[in-house]
């Protein structure tokens, strides 16, 4: 519990990798703010249902993120931030050629610019408090490429390289800032697209996994939510006070090829 008296912003927090983040941060005793563009019944529940389970506080605030002044908003309406995780994403993928320009924009927009606007919000609450930690959840597809998938990987690059300003300017205080970079998640929606694949391959789950969804990722098995979130805890933790302005990648040795 070495994380009591914290709060931990984490966008694109509602569902998958996000969630687990903020499971496991409330785990380790932080408050929680969950977020997404979404402002339902049920994403205020998860973070009544995280308050019960771990005895933090833990609310939800919506927040569009591509949008500059929303994702400013965002930390300026969660009124303090020791951990900010900016992990809220969204993919398309197409050639170059037939790209559409508004999809490159929204990917770069809520991928990339709203990192910026969290991180530059945030800055002056941790360096009011004497302590911060800004992880940014990037992705094996910031350390190399694949095809069609343009503005993702542009975005991600991006956050790479974003984070090793953050930590450069913020290197004589006690603020770190790294990028986490997972591979191939087991989450629902990566769940859900397990028998389309089964079908249009005609294999069964296990092959599927193995030989389709996970061909560049080595060990051939999904990192999970949780590890992912284990990870930022680790990042959080007095251990990693020296780690900053770095990837950890968390990629099955995807990037190690």
């Amino acid at each position: 519990m070495h994380l009591r008296g914290k709060t931990a912003i984490v966008t694109g927090s509602n569902s998958g990798i996000g969630l687990g983040i903020a499971r496991e941060l409330a785990r380790a005793g932080a408050d929680v703010v969950l977020n997404s563009f979404t402002d339902r019944e049920e994403d205020h529940a998860l973070a009544q249902e995280i308050a019960d389970a771990h005895g933090v506080s833990a609310r939800y605030i919506a927040a569009d993120l591509s949008d500059a002044a929303a994702a400013r908003g965002l930390v300026e309406r969660a009124g303090r931030c020791d951990i900010l995780v900016n992990n809220a994403g969204i993919q398309h993928v197409a050639p170059i050629d037939d790209f559409p320009a508004e999809k490159w924009d929204a990917i770069i927009a809520i991928n990339l610019s709203s990192a910026f606007h969290t991180t530059a919000a945030a800055l002056p609450m941790m360096r009011a408090a004497g302590w911060g930690r800004v992880i940014n959840i990037a992705s094996a597809h910031g350390l190399t490429a694949s095809p069609y998938k343009s503005a993702y990987v542009a975005a991600k690059h991006g956050i790479v390289g974003f984070s090793k300003v953050t930590a450069l300017e913020t290197a004589r205080e006690p603020i770190t800032c790294n990028a986490v970079c997972p591979g191939y998640v087991l989450t629902p929606l990566v769940e859900a697209q397990i028998p389309d694949q089964m079908k249009a391959h005609g294999m069964d789950r296990e092959t599927v996994i193995r030989e389709v969804m996970l061909e560049r990722q080595p060990s051939k098995e999904f990192a999970t939510t949780e590890q992912l979130g284990g990870t930022c805890v680790f990042l959080c933790s007095d251990a990693a006070a020296q780690i900053t302005g770095t990837t950890i990648s968390v990629d099955g040795g995807w990037t190690a090829l």
